[in-house]
């Protein structure tokens, strides 16, 4: 009985950690599009910054449709990979950005 408690147990932390990694690239595009925007509206963000990551998102959510295209609409796990790391690099620019000193 104990290690069937134990068993449920590690399910549930398993279970609930892998939905914020299995986030697919256009859900982190979204997300990080709608923190750009939060950003902009508090003014976290001053306007060239803004311009500046809303051209990171288009440069990731471009590469990810070219390789699409390239594959018949499929990607590969490198590719994958690739683009959240890609995404991850996005990320960062945005928490930098967002936490620096510059105002308008």
């Amino acid at each position: 009985m104990r290690n069937l408690i134990i068993l449920f147990g590690a399910v549930a932390v398993l279970g609930a950690s892998v939905p914020a990694a299995a986030q697919t690239v256009n859900e982190r595009e979204h997300s990080q599009e709608q923190r750009i925007r939060q950003g902009e509206h508090s003014g976290e963000l001053n306007p060239q910054e803004a311009r500046r990551l809303q051209f990171l998102e288009m440069r990731l959510h471009r590469t990810e449709a070219r390789m699409r295209m390239e594959n018949g609409g499929r990607l590969s796990i490198r590719e994958r990979r690739q683009l959240h790391q890609m995404a991850n690099q996005d990320s960062a620019a945005i928490y930098r950005l967002k936490h620096n000193p510059r105002t308008y």
